[in-house]
């Protein structure tokens, strides 16, 4: 973990760099005019009258091209929020159900459409098969897409999740998170410039100064990010099965985003859905604390460290949450537009949930 000091250089220099692309902007996220999207519900049954809890429902646009798909609920509801108005049609597959295509479907500027009941027959044996994807194989499509997420076209920003039900990550996709996102170029700029000011402060002076002094304290300073990059997002995860990323809100008052983003720092998802305390991210930085004490000089060792960069952790997580929730998608390119966070109907502030 980053010492006090280099957490402040680091937030000033996010800050330096976001500055000019937030001049005359507000605040909060200008929502979209609800006059100009759409949305579309509808529910889904079996001849019986039974939801069909978890049918694939898709949304296909003009040009025949898959556009989004969503899960229906327990109670067999599906909801497609913030839609572009167009010509569509619903394609819904269950396993053991045959196949369901509806007719054209027009979406008005503003418009709420509701479809009739869509009711799935069982599927005949061995004449229907449905091809759908696996939770893994969204979740990766997902993770691909936001490995491209990046403010002001250099920032890397993939630990930002837009898509508010995202598929839960695994080890092996948890791991690739944290190995790309330390690996990337801009993290060696943030690290070279935190070790410049660290040598030209003189900051863990025994370390020296001159070309070792720097090669030390940039050692330092990435082992660091490294160490707690991987413990607190992808070792840890994986064990409490919780989600390193922050997931948008993006509506709601700014009082109501704020609250949630600096709750992050002390709660997270589970890959069930529901927030629980951040046990992954505070024991990752424990164990980046603890061993920082093999490489930091003999007077800046001890407990203290450890429980500083837990501090330091908490809080420094609440502060990028912040510019994460007001600021990031702002200025981030490769984000979908109907990425748009939490819906509005469900958002909700998060309650903390015991770990499963």
């Amino acid at each position: 973990m980053l010492d006090l000091r280099r957490f402040a250089l680091s937030v000033a220099l996010i800050s330096a760099l976001t500055s000019g692309c937030l001049y005359a902007q507000t605040l909060p996220d200008a929502p979209s005019s609800v006059k100009t999207r759409a949305s579309l519900q509808g529910h889904v049954i079996d001849t019986n009258g039974a939801p069909v809890a978890g049918a694939y429902v898709t949304l296909v646009n003009a040009k025949g091209a898959n556009d989004r798909v969503i899960h229906a609920g327990d109670d067999g509801t599906f909801l497609f929020s913030d839609l572009t108005p167009a010509t569509v049609r619903l394609t819904v597959t269950a396993s053991g159900m045959e196949t369901f295509v509806s007719p054209e479907i027009h979406l008005d500027p503003g418009g709420a459409e509701t479809v009739p009941e869509i009711i799935l027959p069982i599927a005949p044996f061995n004449t229907d098969v449905s091809v759908v994807a696996t939770q893994e194989q969204v979740a990766q499509a997902q993770l691909d897409a936001a490995l491209h997420q990046r403010a002001l076209g250099v920032l890397p920003n993939f630990y930002s999740s837009y898509i508010w039900d995202a598929a839960p990550l695994n080890f092996r996709q948890k791991t690739r998170l944290a190995f790309r996102s330390t690996t990337d170029p801009a993290e060696f700029v943030v690290v070279g410039f935190v070790a410049g000011v660290e040598q030209a402060r003189n900051s863990f002076k025994d370390y020296g100064q001159g070309a070792q002094g720097y090669g030390k304290r940039f050692g330092a300073a990435y082992a660091d990010v490294v160490v707690s990059r991987f413990f607190g997002s992808a070792v840890f995860p994986s064990i409490f099965r919780q989600d390193p990323r922050y997931f948008y809100l993006g509506s709601g008052s700014v009082a109501k985003r704020a609250g949630y983003a600096m709750s992050t720092a002390v709660i997270q998802k589970g890959n069930s859905g529901h927030f629980q305390p951040a046990y992954s991210r505070i024991l990752g930085s424990v164990v980046a604390g603890a061993i920082s004490n093999l490489y930091r000089p003999d007077a800046n060792r001890g407990a203290g460290l450890i429980f500083r960069n837990v501090g330091i952790g908490i809080g420094g997580h609440a502060v990028v949450s912040l510019v994460r929730e007001f600021v990031l998608r702002k200025v981030t390119s490769g984000i979908p537009d109907y990425e748009q966070g939490k819906p509005v109907a469900e958002s909700t502030a998060p309650k903390a949930a015991p770990a499963p």
